[in-house]
């Protein structure tokens, strides 16, 4: 059992602040298992159809947090590249 550094988070989470990547790591997920909340954000019809039980434990709370963070995105939407936030 791979237990999460900071590295691993923010090399696979974009856009992850300290906050977050703290939350994750929190969780005492192990590399295994954030991979597997990553693999049901990216599509979770293959898992079902491979008959997985839904997410459950360390990796629902890591779905959860991803999932926040997704939605966190969203809700800024794209920058408009003429934009003074998008020049820094």
């Amino acid at each position: 059992m791979t237990h999460l550094s900071r590295h691993d988070v923010a090399k696979a989470v974009d856009g992850a602040d300290d906050v977050t990547i703290a939350r994750i790591i929190g969780t005492g997920a192990t590399a295994e298992e954030f991979a597997e909340a990553r693999a049901w954000l990216a599509n979770d019809e293959p898992m079902i159809n491979d008959l997985r039980p839904l997410a459950q434990g360390r990796v629902r709370e890591l779905v959860d947090i991803l999932s926040d963070l997704d939605e966190d995105d969203e809700e800024q939407g794209p920058v408009d590249p003429g934009s003074a936030s998008a020049l820094g």
